[in-house]
């Protein structure tokens, strides 16, 4: 199989992650690609005409894409259990959250980068950020006794997405008035998965 990718995207570091904790890393041939919503890549069309990454092409069947789709057929070839059908409906919201916030987080670059300079719209920055911070807020707030259990993928999401505010919006300091959220990534952040697929440009 081979994992089209950019080692700057939260939504492919989800997926390595993934692939570390499953032990199914040194299954995948890596393709890393230079792509943008308003340039894609050659190899990205082809895995995927939406036009995103990650995407998991494989040998049987065609490639499949969004990261939720490639973590969950990963974590059912694995057997590894990462979503746990005793607790699955929380995993799956918890994920999605996480996903959320770096939807809003991905798309306040692209904002800032793919825009002229005059065309920036602040006030939609500010409503992205709003999204952000409810959204940690709820995870401080109602998630932390899911997020101190046994790992799942709503986990590690949650993580990926808290390395991506780190990677991208660390002025902003969303450790601000989180503790318990700051003390559970600082932790969550040492694991071998983790520190193995540190963002980068």
């Amino acid at each position: 199989m081979k994992l089209v990718y950019s080692p700057a995207s939260p939504y492919v570091r989800k997926v390595l992650v993934c692939l570390h904790e499953t032990g199914q890393i040194d299954d995948i041939e890596m393709a890393q690609v230079k792509t943008s919503p308003v340039a894609t890549a050659d190899d990205v069309a082809a895995a995927n005409p939406l036009g995103k990454i990650p995407a998991l092409v494989r040998p049987n069947g065609p490639a499949i894409y969004d990261s939720r789709v490639i973590t969950r057929f990963l974590d059912a070839r694995a057997e590894a259990g990462l979503y746990p059908e005793a607790h699955i409906w929380e995993t799956l919201t918890l994920e999605a959250t996480a996903d959320g916030i770096m939807d809003a987080a991905v798309g306040m670059i692209y904002e800032v980068r793919l825009r002229p300079e005059d065309k920036v719209f602040e006030g939609w920055l500010d409503a992205q950020w709003a999204k952000v911070s409810r959204a940690l807020d709820a995870l401080e707030g109602r998630w932390m006794s899911h997020l101190s259990g046994r790992l799942d993928m709503g986990q590690i999401a949650v993580a990926c997405a808290l390395g991506y505010l780190d990677f991208r919006h660390g002025a902003r300091d969303w450790r601000k008035g989180r503790d318990a959220l700051a003390d559970w990534y600082d932790e969550f952040s040492e694991r071998p998965a983790m520190v193995a697929t540190q963002p980068r440009d």
